[in-house]
């Protein structure tokens, strides 16, 4: 049958005691009208162990007696000592692991920081052996262009970029710091002095660079924010062929570089006048003034002669270290002061020491009407090449700036050029200086002049008095310069 549920008494009022601990005694009984009385310390409940009717009390049933005591904690020693030998090792490990965790964490952090003096130590020994003092941090963005300078020297800066070239970007292994190496905070910048499609040059000053004392003038070529990594990787290689030039009064010359961190910086000596194509250009506009107002000339004919001697000086140096230019034109020519001109622009540039012959493999705009016919069609430079090339060059300094092959398009210049097809003679050019331009252009690259000869050639032409360009019947209207032209380098 089911048992009934249990009958508690209520608790009675009792004064409080601490109490820590209920220990449960339960009594057998087989009274079935006798039962303890509570007391202080104790509380006495009734169980039944069977129910047969409502009144169970009164038929004799067996009932048990649960007895409940309770006994303070204070009046127990061992319940104390158990307590204690539990609690205490607890605390005790507790606190060894916190110990242990601070002292970790403070291991590593002066371990941390004593990496960060070294390597800091290190960099600014190396820098101030380069010539710079200790180099500020900077972010790895994009230069976009000039900020506002003061008159002391500052970190270049820019704004971020999301993609390509212009975002935030650490080359794939952080080239060390040699002796181009040139502090960032160190440049001042002025002003652009120009800019193609992927590159940019600027007029800057720089703080003793190249055992100079104070500041000097400096130009810094850099990529834009469309370049891409053929763009790069050309910048790079113009850098490393520079690296292996000694100084030359015909080429330009390298003062240091910025490529431990993008963007990328070329610095190279300050060229006042520029390019040899605008100055060009420039004096034929000036002459025609002159003409007009019964002034003399601005340029000679012999300075005309000197230039093409200087940069057969130049290439003559270049192609004696191994190296073909590949892209020899009025416009990669600098002039400078006292009409001193100078080799530039190496981006095409190869070092062919070995083999003698460069393939090109790579697409993109060429510069169509200086190039030989086993350029244009087998893809293959040397420096017969480049002599090729330098014959155009002596055209474009006698017509003053003029572009090749006028009156016709990429297409025709190249067939024309495998047909045979040569540059006519400027009427105002003398027989002398043209059949130096025509020896340059044979079709058999064996039979092509060196520059060495070429140097001796034009220094004869140099100790005339006579005049090879006559500019008084220079032609105004018979010659005409193209800005651009679709897949060309002009």
């Amino acid at each position: 049958p089911p048992r009934p549920p249990y009958n508690l008494p209520k608790p009675q009022n009792q004064p409080a005691s601490p109490v820590n601990k209920t220990v449960l005694t339960t009594v057998a009984s087989t009274t079935t009208s006798t039962t303890p009385a509570p007391t202080e310390s104790s509380t006495v409940a009734r169980t039944p162990s069977s129910k047969t009717s409502e009144k169970s009390t009164e038929e004799g049933v067996r009932e048990n007696n649960v007895l409940v005591t309770t006994t303070p904690v204070d009046d127990n020693p061992a319940i104390i000592k158990n307590l204690a030998l539990t609690i205490i090792p607890l605390v005790l490990i507790c606190a060894a692991f916190l110990v242990s965790a601070i002292s970790a964490c403070v291991f590593r952090k002066r371990i941390c920081k004593s990496r960060k003096k070294s390597k800091k130590g290190d960099k600014d020994k190396e820098i101030s052996a380069n010539g710079g003092g200790t180099e500020e941090p900077m972010a790895m963005h994009q230069w976009l262009g000039p900020r506002a300078y003061s008159n002391r020297y500052e970190a270049w800066d820019s704004e971020t970029s999301q993609n390509g070239i212009g975002g935030v970007m650490q080359s794939p292994t952080m080239m060390k710091l040699n002796q181009w190496e040139f502090p960032r905070h160190h440049l001042k910048v002025f002003n652009i002095l120009g800019e193609g499609c992927f590159g940019q040059v600027w007029k800057c000053e720089a703080l003793s660079i190249a055992g100079r004392e104070g500041p000097s003038l400096v130009a810094i070529k850099t990529l834009k924010e469309n370049a891409g990594e053929r763009e790069r990787s050309d910048l790079l290689q113009e850098l490393q062929v520079m690296k292996m030039l000694d100084p030359h009064p015909n080429v330009v010359r390298l003062l240091g570089c910025c490529t431990d961190k993008d963007p990328l910086f070329v610095i190279m000596e300050y060229v006042p006048y520029g390019k040899l194509q605008s100055y060009l250009r420039n004096s034929r506009a000036q002459r025609h003034y002159d003409n007009m107002h019964a002034k003399s000339a601005t340029l000679t004919s012999r300075d005309l002669t000197s230039f093409c001697y200087q940069v057969a000086r130049g290439m003559e140096f270049l192609s004696g270290k191994g190296i073909i230019h590949r892209d020899l034109a009025a416009r990669n020519v600098l002039v400078g002061d006292n009409q001193i001109c100078k080799v530039a622009d190496f981006g095409f540039a190869r070092d062919i020491i070995t083999s003698h012959v460069y393939e090109r493999k790579s697409e993109g705009r060429l510069p169509i009407r200086w190039m030989a016919p086993e350029s244009l069609y087998d893809n293959l430079f040397s420096v017969k090449s480049d002599i090729w090339s330098f014959g155009v060059l002596i055209w474009e300094i006698v017509t003053l700036g003029s572009t090749p092959y006028p009156g016709l398009g990429a297409a025709e210049v190249m067939k024309k050029v495998r047909d045979g097809y040569r540059l006519d003679k400027p009427e105002h050019c003398r027989r002398e200086l043209y059949n130096i331009m025509y020896y340059c252009w044979d079709q058999d690259p064996a039979e092509r002049p060196t520059f060495t000869e070429l140097v001796t050639l034009l220094e004869q032409l140099l100790l005339t008095e006579t005049d090879y360009i006559q500019l008084d019947r220079f032609p105004d209207h018979s010659y005409y310069n193209i800005v651009s032209l679709s897949g060309e380098k002009l």
